[in-house]
């Protein structure tokens, strides 16, 4: 599997796991909702301090976006929602 599409994946898996629409999560990370349809459809690669502003706000690292080695650990995905529902006020 090519990195970028490891990284689509990974890039949708934690998005929900956040419960946060692409819409939000491009408004946090300050990026354009349709860059964020491209990246998770593959379509663009990002940059790397694209990966980082969209892990700061997912409250992941970076690395976590581009590792392809087995599923993501409940805790993991435990720790993002409880992240996400503080920032939801």
């Amino acid at each position: 599997m090519k990195i970028r599409d490891i990284f689509a994946k990974n890039l949708r898996r934690f998005r929900h796991s956040a419960r946060l629409s692409q819409e939000e999560l491009a408004y946090r990370a300050k990026i354009d909702r349709t860059y964020i349809s491209s990246l998770e459809r593959s379509v663009y690669a990002a940059t790397i301090e694209v990966v980082d502003r969209l892990a700061i706000v997912l409250g992941i690292e970076a690395a976590d976006l581009l590792r392809s080695a087995g599923p993501i650990r409940r805790k993991k995905l435990a720790r993002i929602r409880r992240i996400s529902e503080k920032h939801r006020g």
